[in-house]
C-alpha cells in the first residue's frame, strides 16, 4: 500500500495502493474478515491524486482517483439494490487505453463479490486464511477439523477458486 487504510468521513476508510492487485487484495480480505452480518462496499478508482492541504490533520487529497472510487461505489450502490445484490465493489477508470483492464477487473468484482457473499463464516474465514499464506494444515487445526473435510470445505464452497483467481491477478502483475 502507498497510504494504508484511515478513516474519512462518518463510516468510509481510504487507502492509495501501489497496484490495482493490491486493492483488489485488500478489498477480498476486509469482506473475508469482517464479523458475520457485517458488509461493506468499495469504490476503486484509478487516477492521479494530489495533496490540497498538506497543513490539516491528516492530508487532505483530491484528484481523478477520488472521484473516480465514488462514482464507483455509487455504481456499487446502484447494482446492489438492482439486479445484483451480492455486489460489494466495483472499478472505475478513465484511462481509455485500459478498457480491456477494466472489463476484467469489473467482471473479476461481479464474481469475486457473489463468491463471498455465498460463503459461510467459517469459508471465509479459511479463504481469508489462505490468501493470508496460513497453511491448510494451520487453519484445519485453527477450525477443529480433519485436514481432509477442511480441504473440501474450502474447495467446494468458492475459496479455492477465489485464491486461484487472485494468484492468476498477481502472476499477470495487474498494474
Amino acid at each position: 500500500m502507498r497510504r494504508s487504510l484511515w478513516p474519512t468521513v462518518g463510516d468510509e476508510f481510504q487507502a492509495i495502493f501501489f497496484t490495482l492487485g493490491d486493492a483488489l487484495l485488500t478489498t477480498s480480505l476486509v469482506r473475508l474478515t469482517l464479523s458475520e452480518g457485517v458488509d461493506c462496499r468499495f469504490g476503486l478508482g484509478r487516477g492521479e491524486t494530489v495533496n490540497v492541504d498538506e497543513s490539516a490533520p491528516g492530508t487532505i487529497q483530491d484528484g481523478s482517483a477520488w472521484w473516480n472510487a465514488r462514482e464507483a461505489i455509487e455504481e456499487t450502490h446502484r447494482r446492489e439494490h438492482g439486479t445484483e445484490p451480492y455486489l460489494r465493489s466495483w472499478f472505475v477508470s478513465n484511462n481509455e487505453s485500459e478498457s480491456g483492464t477494466v472489463a476484467l477487473v469489473k467482471g473479476f468484482l461481479l464474481l469475486r463479490d457473489a463468491s463471498i457473499s455465498s460463503m459461510r463464516p467459517r469459508d471465509r474465514r479459511l479463504t481469508a486464511g489462505t490468501l493470508l499464506g496460513y497453511s491448510q494444515t494451520e487453519l484445519a487445526h485453527q477450525e477443529g477439523l480433519p485436514n481432509p473435510r477442511c480441504r473440501k470445505v474450502f474447495d467446494v464452497r468458492g475459496g479455492a477458486a477465489l485464491l486461484a483467481a487472485h494468484q492468476k491477478l498477481r502472476k499477470g502483475q495487474l498494474q
